[in-house]
């Protein structure tokens, strides 16, 4: 027998004997949140909210209750430490630990970004384009992180003349960042510091000019884009553009052209663009088309012309372009049409070449488009699920465009493709080590009739010679908001799972866009429960069809994804062994109340707006924490940051709280708030592989592995 089945022996022989989830716990006792009601009222109703006082971020007693519920998850996954310390050494130990990016190519120097092993952050290069230059390091991330909990660098924009990189630093995880600015040339940074913004910021043509987005201090809606000249006092920075509908958010960006720098502003169903000659920055902002209700439209600039991705009476969008003269919708004319089975998402132009991004039925596709005419055709993919997609394509005047592609089984890989002679160069695949075998595992593609008939996709993956007799373990992962697709793309930390028996599956329900555009209309607003139900059709269609059963399945979503995870453990607790909900969405009706919390207001169209007795009524019936019933819950794990602003912390904790005094059962419930971090979580790669590791923990010994 070999050492890996002897292992994959050695597991199944564990998971055969699980213990009971009271036997996890030990004995050891949860904190109680103190109960203070707190009556809330709206449109004639009362809700008491016990835990409403959690939302005090600076009362000593929240940071002693979040204190305490760390302190009993670790207690409870004491047994777990050998066996998180086992996975985290797995993970890490697929990871290649001193990697470096493919170049991307911009004016005269490629770019790119590596990692050193031992280190937790990346460093950000350059080099010269020809001739063997020497390396430039731009940033070295881990120099900015010391004697920092957390870190994220943003921005990462270069100057018209490629000698002044501006970039953005946040230390704290809440999105609020500080732009620095340093001479590329000589290696100093500038005294030039722009406090809390968004770290969204474009140059002008004039290499000292630098437009950038600032964020309302209590929502942290992006409301305002400045114009900062270097060596200038940023205190006496002018305001060139106000959001005042606070449902719209504003952001700044350069064309591909370099031409124009434009301002973007939208909401979940409308945008409207500005766009400034670039050679011009102190001149005025000009409207491209003005904003319309149920209008979305995204533009770039090609010879004289803006093209525009638009819904305009296109649901799955269709391709314009107008005269710069001419911008205004009467103008357009249509380069691509409408297709009611093919969903735009995006496009890329060359000089000779129009390339578009697509989806349909459900995957994503490239199409390229000579613009003479001649020989327009479909970049070709074999898997039955996969994620291929447009990646840096910076240069007019190439006949290469570069794309990733990767499946459930195929690590990520980076493509050059020739459009002239239909031939693609491998640039970098992922390498993933310890032994990986592409060979040894196996994708599907599958399809769940949902309750009112409609065919919901599910991808999975697993380790050939898999039995479907019902036995097997399996983590089902769903999102189901904003339109956002979840494509089936590979991860080397997955085969922790994979290797140890588990299907991993995804479920790819309405309230995203795999389907199209009506896919993701049919999952929110008055429609929102079809994504809870269809996840639940997901995970029968699996029992059903033998892949699991209730005792080995688990699931897991993060932040709406969260939602979700709370919503279907209130409809059916009894198909599911145990959830992980990753920084959860789950008091929606009272954050949706609270205009003073960051994406209350611009989300009113993608939830409803709660002010609004239908859509309160209809938000209060799937809430999670306002549906907790006396009942059995599945085994649970929330996450969350302590500094998150797009998911409050005390989102989680208050529904933990409720959860402990109300369920009927005596199954492992954990929060672990990450104290120091954000909605994203860790910011360093190897505090992010403890993570996953935990969560790994939990799941395994949930079936009885604990080493």
């Amino acid at each position: 027998m070999s050492t890996r089945a002897a292992l994959l022996f050695v597991i199944a022989l564990a998971i055969l004997t699980i213990p009971s989830t009271a036997q996890m716990t030990n004995g050891i006792q949860p904190p109680v949140a103190e109960v203070n009601p707190t009556t809330l009222e709206k449109h004639g109703h009362q809700r008491v909210d016990n835990y409403f006082w959690l939302n005090q971020r600076e009362n000593p007693k929240t940071i002693d209750y979040l204190n305490a519920e760390n302190d009993y998850t670790d207690k409870v996954m004491e047994p777990t430490k050998a066996l998180q310390e086992k996975l985290f050494e797995e993970i890490k130990g697929r990871i290649k630990q001193t990697d470096t990016s493919v170049p991307y190519k911009l004016d005269d120097y490629v770019y790119y970004t590596r990692f050193e092993e031992g280190k937790e952050y990346p460093i950000y290069c350059r080099k010269k384009a020809v001739g063997d230059a020497t390396e430039e390091v731009m940033i070295d991330a881990n120099e900015l992180a010391k004697d920092k909990g957390y870190l994220a660098v943003s921005g990462r924009e270069i100057s018209a003349e490629q000698n002044i990189l501006a970039f953005a630093v946040d230390t704290v995880g809440r999105r609020i960042y500080t732009i620095y600015f340093k001479n590329l040339a000589t290696g100093e940074t500038l005294k030039d510091e722009i406090p809390n913004v968004t770290g969204n910021m474009a140059w002008a043509n004039d290499n000292k000019t630098l437009f950038y987005t600032r964020q309302d201090e209590t929502t942290l809606r992006w409301y305002r884009i400045y114009r900062h000249t270097l060596g200038s006092d940023p205190a006496k920075d002018e305001i060139v553009f106000e959001e005042t509908d606070d449902t719209f958010n504003c952001f700044v960006f350069k064309t591909k052209s370099k031409k124009y720098v434009m301002i973007g502003t939208n909401q979940t169903l409308s945008s409207e663009y500005r766009y400034l000659d670039a050679s011009n920055p102190n001149g005025a902002f000009s409207v491209l088309q003005v904003r319309e209700r149920d209008h979305e439209y995204s533009a770039d600039h090609f010879e004289g012309h803006f093209y525009i991705r638009t819904n305009l009476s296109a649901k799955n969008f269709r391709l314009m372009k107008t005269p710069v003269a001419k911008t205004t919708k009467e103008n357009w004319q249509e380069v691509i049409p409408h297709r009611s089975d093919v969903l735009l998402t995006r496009f890329e132009i060359f000089k000779d070449y129009l390339v578009l991004g697509e989806r349909k039925s459900g995957l994503t596709q490239i199409r390229v488009m000579p613009w003479n005419g001649k020989g327009e055709h479909y970049l070709q993919f074999e898997e039955p699920a996969y994620a291929a997609n447009l990646s840096t394509n910076l240069d007019f005047d190439t006949k290469l465009v570069r794309y990733t592609y990767s499946s459930l089984t195929t690590p990520l890989s980076v493509y050059d493709y020739d459009m002239a002679k239909r031939e693609r160069t491998l640039l970098k695949q992922e390498e993933v080590l310890g032994g990986y075998d592409q060979k040894s595992y196996q994708s599907e593609r599958l399809y769940a009739k949902a309750t009112d008939g409609t065919m919901v996709p599910i991808s999975l993956v697993y380790r050939k010679g898999m039995k479907k007799d019902g036995s097997n373990p399996l983590l089902l992962y769903g999102y189901g908001s904003y339109g956002a697709s979840i494509d089936a793309g590979f991860s080397s930390i997955r085969v922790s799972l994979l290797d140890r028996g588990f299907i991993f599956a995804i479920t790819h329900i309405r309230g995203g866009q795999e389907m199209g555009r009506q896919w993701y209309e049919d999952g929110k607003l008055f429609k929102k429960k079809n994504t809870f139900t269809d996840f639940i059709d997901c995970a029968q269609h699996l029992v059903n069809e033998n892949y699991t059963n209730p005792s080995r399945l688990f699931i897991q979503g993060g932040s709406a994804g969260g939602l979700l995870i709370g919503a279907v453990v209130n409809m059916r607790p009894d198909l599911f062994k145990g959830a992980i909900a990753q920084v959860p969405f789950v008091d929606v009706v009272t954050t949706m109340l609270d205009d003073t919390i960051p994406l209350t207001t611009s989300e009113y169209d993608e939830w409803g707006n709660p002010n609004d007795k239908p859509y309160y009524e209809y938000m209060l019936s799937y809430s999670p924490y306002d549906n907790v019933e006396a009942k059995s819950y599945p085994n649970l794990l929330v996450t969350t940051g302590l500094h998150d602003s797009q998911v409050q912390y005390w989102e989680p904790a208050k529904w933990i709280a409720k959860l402990r005094t109300m369920k009927k059962d005596n199954n492992v419930l954990l929060l672990k708030t990450n104290m120091e971090a954000g909605h994203g979580g860790a910011s360093g790669r190897y505090k992010r592989y403890r993570e996953i590791a935990f969560e790994y923990a939990f799941l395994l010994q949930l079936l009885g592995v604990t080493f």
